[in-house]
Order: C-alpha cells, then structure tokens, then sequence
C-alpha cells in the first residue's frame, strides 16, 4: 500500500497562502498610500492655486484702491473746479452792474464839473460835487438820466461856495439804479 504523507503539501499551501496574503497587504498598503499621496499632492496644488488666487485678488484690491484714490481725487478736483466756475458765472452776471455803471457816469459828467462823492447803497445813489454853475448841473442830471442806468434824479442841494478864490456851486445829488434786464439774483457758491 502507497502512503500519502499529505503533511508537507499543506505546509507549503499554508506557506504559499501566507505569502499571498502578506503581498496582498503590501500591496494594498502600497496602493493606499500611493492613493494617500496623490490625494494629499492634489489637495496641496488645490491650496497652491487658492493662495496665488488670494495673493492675485490682495493686488487687485490694492490696484483698484489706488484708482478709487485717484477718483476720490479727480471729484474733488472736480467739485473745486466746480465751485470756480460757479464763482466765474458769477462774476460775469455782476461785472454788468458797477463797472459798467461807472462807465455811464464818467460819461455822463460834462466839462467844469467834479464829483467828489459817490454812495451807492441798495438802489439808491446819492452824488455830491462842484460845477461852474447851475446849467452844468442841471447838464449833468439830464444825462444822468439819459445814460439808461439812473432813474428818479432830484437835485437835493444847490449851494454857492468858493475854491480857490473862485465862486462855484457845491451840489448834493439822489437817484435811483434802474434795474439790469435778465440779471438774476446772485447764487451762493454750492456745497
């Protein structure tokens, strides 16, 4: 009779599924840390990108507050500029009314006659001065009231007086301004 010792053959299966499953666990563990360190590379390039994302967008806020800066400026230019011009429509309604009042005046006031005081108060204006005599005073209120800039001209005073060794009339004047056409009221400067 043929013996069988089957003893042996079982060892090396034992040995053989021994050395399986210790490849398997290596091999396993190679794989999850092979998965492991690609999960963990790629969550690093993930938090690479965000940081050059976030260092990226810290510039363009640091860019964009510049030009807001800048802007914060030109409106201030702006609004001075503003105001300037403002100040300039201003000035132009108002040159109408005294320089050109002044013009009439000079214009209006004959030979032999000096004034020696203007008041110019609201619309009323009061002249006082010295002529010759009454017909260059009498000259000097008709085209006070021909210039088209006074109204309502009276002769207030009229008195003989002496310049000089030389007699001459001292005269007090009243009249009214006649109102610009189209001047409107000035505007004060806008905040």
């Amino acid at each position: 009779m043929i013996k069988i010792n089957l003893l042996p053959v079982r060892a090396t299966k034992k040995k053989e599924t021994a050395k399986q499953q210790i490849s398997i666990f290596l091999l396993s563990v190679v794989v999850v840390l092979v998965i492991g360190l690609g999960i963990y590379s790629i969550t690093l390039a993930k938090i690479s990108t965000a940081k050059d994302e976030i260092n990226k967008s810290e510039q363009e806020i640091i860019r964009l507050k510049e030009k807001i800066g800048e802007i914060d400026n030109i409106k201030k230019f702006q609004a001075e500029v503003k105001k300037k011009l403002d100040i300039l429509a201003q000035l132009r309604t108002n040159k109408k009314g005294p320089a050109t009042r002044l013009a009439k005046l000079s214009d209006a006031v004959p030979e032999k006659l000096w004034l020696t005081k203007f008041v110019e108060s609201g619309d009323k204006v009061s002249l006082a001065g010295v002529a010759f005599n009454e017909e260059i005073i009498a000259a000097f209120m008709r085209n006070l009231q021909a210039s088209g800039e006074f109204t309502n001209v009276e002769l207030l005073v009229s008195e003989q007086t002496e310049i000089s060794g030389m007699k001459a009339k001292k005269f007090d004047i009243s009249c009214v301004l006649k109102p610009t056409k189209g001047a409107e009221p000035a505007l004060p400067p806008k905040k």
